[in-house]
């Protein structure tokens, strides 16, 4: 079989066959300011997540490093790759990590090869971290929350009821062309990667999709990745929030702190790189 043949092809770390049916897939878009991606992060290393296997495909830039999620200075030897399946049966989840870029022109065959795994391995619904410019926000996008939520027909049957509760906020269309006819309007993504094509293909086959996205900008996304996973977890209840008090005035006040409940990787420590050498000054 050919590389493009295989473009997308899940092989399990051990030889077996992990059964993912009924469960969540969790993945991330390579999206502005990596957010999808360091929220997923957190979640692998928050919920201790074993690697089942990897995905075997031609459409992602190649690279390899250390366990990016290394505790120990004997795991830290562990090799990792460009898109990498992690899995916790307890909580029904199984993850994609991608850590590369999509090589040109490779999006769409990524997509359909990635579906047609979804639909075969039976996973119930499919939620993609994602994430979109900031400056590229339309007049109504620029009120109240910066994050935003997508679901594909086939799966707001099932949560519409969970997903009202919640009060979130669904992303708004926005005119095609704007300034001169707000008639047409249309799903706008900037900035999103194969967001809004991995979604349009999910509806089209009728699979169970929901799209999670934090307007935000390039820079320090750390904090976008911890409003991302919040979002997430205000959903899925990954990781129960423990309360924190304070005095103030009287009664007292409980709020949760979520941002300190989730593990940051070993990994993070090198994201903006070394530091400056003693010697420049």
């Amino acid at each position: 079989m050919s590389p493009s043949g295989l473009a997308g092809m899940f092989v399990p770390c051990d030889g077996g066959s992990p059964d993912f049916e009924g469960f969540t897939l969790l993945m991330p878009a390579v999206s502005v300011g990596n957010v999808g991606q360091l929220a997923v992060d957190l979640v692998i290393s928050t919920l201790r997540m074993p690697k089942v296997g990897y995905f075997y495909t031609d459409c992602l830039v190649p690279m390899v490093g250390n366990n990016p999620y290394a505790t120990t200075k004997e795991n830290s030897m562990e090799l990792s790759i460009n898109a990498e399946v992690y899995s916790l049966p307890s909580k029904k989840l199984v993850v994609l990590q991608i850590r590369s870029p999509f090589i040109k022109d490779k999006y769409k065959p990524f997509c359909q090869t990635l579906l047609s795994w979804v639909e075969s391995s039976k996973c119930a619904r499919v939620i993609l971290l994602s994430s979109s410019h900031a400056y590229q926000r339309d007049d109504e996008q620029l009120l109240g929350t910066p994050l935003r939520y997508l679901l594909t027909p086939a799966l707001e049957k099932a949560v519409k009821g969970q997903i009202q509760e919640l009060k979130w906020k669904e992303m708004e269309k926005v005119a095609a062309y704007p300034g001169i006819s707000d008639a047409e309007k249309v799903l706008h993504i900037p900035g999103g990667g194969i967001t809004k094509l991995l979604f349009t293909e999910s509806c089209s086959r009728g699979i169970h999709m929901a799209v999670l996205l934090k307007f935000c900008s390039e820079g320090d996304n750390i904090p976008d990745a911890f409003g991302l996973v919040n979002y997430l977890n205000e959903w899925l209840q990954l990781i129960k929030i423990r309360r924190k008090s304070f005095m103030a005035a009287s009664p007292e006040w409980e709020i949760p702190d979520p941002s300190a409940q989730w593990k940051i990787p070993s990994s993070w420590r090198l994201l903006f790189g070394s530091g400056l050498p003693p010697a420049l000054f």
